[in-house]
């Protein structure tokens, strides 16, 4: 996997099941939507993380650390654009940028870091 530098896109639009009773995005929904775009991300370089598992290697890539900054909620039926881009890639761990957007409006954004396991 190599930077690029275009961050990799995500659309996704907020569903009743992502929201709380005032109809606004439930804070850690938004771990829901960055995992989908890291996920992307992988599959749009050819890693299939299924795959990744079920080889003779049995490896996966595990969350060890994610920091978020929650600066603008998201409401029910908004379309939105997660960013996930490639910051720091090391032997066996790999660090993301993401963010959450609507339109220009940054919602959130965070930052994690996966390990490769077995």
């Amino acid at each position: 996997m190599t930077m690029s530098e275009q961050p990799h896109r995500y659309a996704l639009r907020v569903q009743w099941e992502d929201t709380d009773a005032a109809g606004i995005v439930y804070y850690a929904n938004y771990l829901r939507f960055i995992e989908r775009g890291r996920s992307d991300l992988l599959l749009s370089h050819g890693i299939d993380q299924r795959g990744l598992i079920d080889s003779d290697n049995g490896v996966a890539f595990a969350v060890r650390t994610c920091n978020v900054d929650y600066l603008k909620p998201a409401r029910l039926h908004e379309e939105l654009v997660v960013t996930t881009e490639l910051t720091e890639l090391r032997g066996a761990s790999l660090t993301l940028g993401q963010a959450v957007w609507r339109g220009e409006e940054l919602l959130v954004r965070a930052e994690v870091k996966l390990a490769c396991i077995d």
